[in-house]
């Protein structure tokens, strides 16, 4: 299997997909990985570091085809392979795409994927690797724009598109090894109540638990892997304190050190990340197979049953996805679940148990720890 992963400039994704591959060999999977960046900095040695974008366009993308030559050929001797580009790039002269048709075509990918991550640690990144002046606002249009890029290159293939997200733990980057090395796996976004929740601990430790369960077993598009509501929703509060900027904890991904964000930039976005929390989450539902959703029960018994879960289940529901709701308050569901989903469990343990009597899990010995 070959892929093109994208990404905006601020992913990071070099360092990222190389945890990819020596996850893929230990679970006994050889992936080669390109970085078309690298490349393109050994054909030019004369180029600084970190320069190469404020070289002529001419000779930007004669290196470019010079790498991508030497890509096609290796990526076909390859059992499997990543190629680590970028499907546009936007610097000081404005936006550009960072592809030619041609090549894209003789190197004939079998899927196209767009990493994303929480946008204040591709900011972050950005301004630490880069001499550059880019606001949140920036970046988030950035992402919007690769996303698109990389699902019309992939619409003129005729080739599967997925977004992924770098996300918070381990399983992000198992998802991105079974799309490369296991791809008959069955494809499910996890669906649970997230904002409303964020201080009820024992309520947050059941969802992550059902999260954690199902990526053991299924390709997993996780839409809390990517949590800029929380960012806004702390901006709102610090706003209201008076308070200029806030310390955010990076993932495990990122860099250790505390990344300081400005209020003002947050709550310029409020409406960005509403928005793309809203189309993002519907395609993760679209390039899924089947959707699976946790319920909780909330204090004083009241199902833990947001608008997003709703509205995601009926999306699914609609786009002839396969429903399953976790259903853990003792209140019956409503008929507008029930008559949606395709079953409903009370645990989460019911719910695995038959989704392996079904035969949905992948064999263990060939899905990886």
């Amino acid at each position: 299997m070959r892929a093109v992963v994208t990404g905006q400039i601020g992913m990071d994704k070099k360092d990222y997909l190389e945890q990819v591959v020596d996850y893929a060999g230990q679970q006994g999977e050889t992936v080669a990985q390109f970085n078309v960046g690298d490349m393109m900095y050994a054909e030019a040695r004369d180029v600084h570091h970190g320069r190469i974008l404020d070289l002529p366009w001419s000779r930007l993308e004669s290196l470019r085809r010079a790498a991508f030559k030497d890509i096609i050929t290796g990526a076909r001797e390859a059992p499997h392979s990543i190629v680590n580009t970028h499907a546009t790039f936007r610097w000081r002269h404005g936006l550009f795409s960072a592809f030619d048709f041609d090549q894209m075509e003789a190197l004939d990918p079998d899927l196209l994927i767009c990493l994303v991550d929480n946008i204040e640690v591709v900011h972050h990144r950005l301004h630490r690797d880069h001499d550059i002046d880019a606001t949140l606002k920036d970046c988030m249009v950035w992402r919007e724009e690769e996303i698109l890029a990389t699902e019309m290159l992939a619409q003129a293939l005729h080739k599967p598109f997925y977004i992924v997200s770098r996300g918070r733990h381990e399983a992000s980057y198992k998802t991105m090894f079974r799309l490369l090395c296991r791809p008959d796996a069955r494809r499910v976004y996890p669906s649970f109540p997230m904002s409303h929740v964020v201080d009820m601990p024992d309520v947050l430790a059941e969802i992550d638990h059902f999260r954690a369960e199902l990526a053991k077993h299924f390709i997993t598009f996780d839409p809390g892997d990517v949590d800029e509501k929380l960012l806004l929703e702390r901006a709102i509060v610090a706003a209201k304190e008076g308070q200029d900027s806030l310390m955010v904890e990076p993932h495990m991904f990122a860099s250790a050190e505390r990344i300081k964000v400005r209020v003002r930039e947050v709550l310029d976005i409020a409406g960005d990340i509403d928005g793309q929390i809203y189309m993002r989450d519907f395609k993760l539902i679209d390039q899924s197979d089947m959707i699976c959703s946790f319920v909780p029960e909330l204090p004083g018994g009241v199902p833990g049953l947001s608008s997003g879960v709703e509205r995601e289940l009926q999306h699914a529901f609609e786009h002839t996805k396969e429903v399953y709701v976790v259903w853990m308050p003792a209140k019956s569901p409503s008929p507008f679940i029930t008559e949606t989903a395709t079953k409903v469990f009370t645990s989460v343990n019911e719910a695995l148990a038959h989704f392996e009597n079904t035969g949905m899990f992948a064999e263990t010995n060939l899905f990886g720890a």
